[in-house]
């Protein structure tokens, strides 16, 4: 098979572990002291903020407007853009949780809020994940050619170090 976007396969697997860590947090609430749970929100949240949201911003700069010319519909990565907004969705409320974790144990409702952010975000990635290299990797495997795929994976990676950088001011 013609693995052109093998750079994107690559750049999920990298991400990966970090996605498996949100179930791995979302799992320890509950049965881990409230140090070890604090510490692997945080983590989740640098994550999250950090790399994966950069990640999906070169998406939405460089990889769906292929997509779209390639499947000749504008509308063709809307699905995927959504998922895009409702994972920053996710990241803002857990900037909020995180910042009302203190060495004192969870309440109910705190540790109610982070399992179903955590989980949530969680299935969510997983499954556009999923869908990117399910449906629209191969499509770009079949139809573009290694100049305009090499052509978009430096977009991609132009649009995530300005996104980096953005964020980091």
């Amino acid at each position: 098979m013609n693995t052109l976007t093998q750079p994107l396969r690559d750049e999920h697997k990298e991400l990966f572990p970090n996605v498996d860590r949100i179930r791995q947090v979302a799992e320890l609430i509950g049965k881990a002291p409230v140090a070890e749970i604090r510490g692997g929100v945080e983590e989740v949240y640098d994550f999250l903020a950090n790399h994966l949201k950069p990640h999906a911003e070169a998406e939405e700069a460089a990889l769906y407007p292929v997509v779209q010319k390639v499947l000749g519909s504008p509308d063709a990565t809307k699905t995927m853009s959504r998922d895009h907004v409702e994972v920053g969705f996710y990241i803002e409320e857990l900037a909020v949780l995180k910042d009302g974790l203190t060495d004192k144990p969870l309440t109910p409702p705190q540790a109610t809020a982070l399992r179903r952010v955590l989980f949530g975000v969680y299935g969510l990635v997983k499954v556009h994940f999923a869908k990117e290299e399910e449906v629209y990797l191969p499509i770009l495997d079949q139809r573009l050619t290694p100049e305009s795929a090499q052509e978009m994976f430096e977009a991609m990676e132009a649009a995530a170090h300005e996104a980096k950088h953005a964020h980091a001011h």
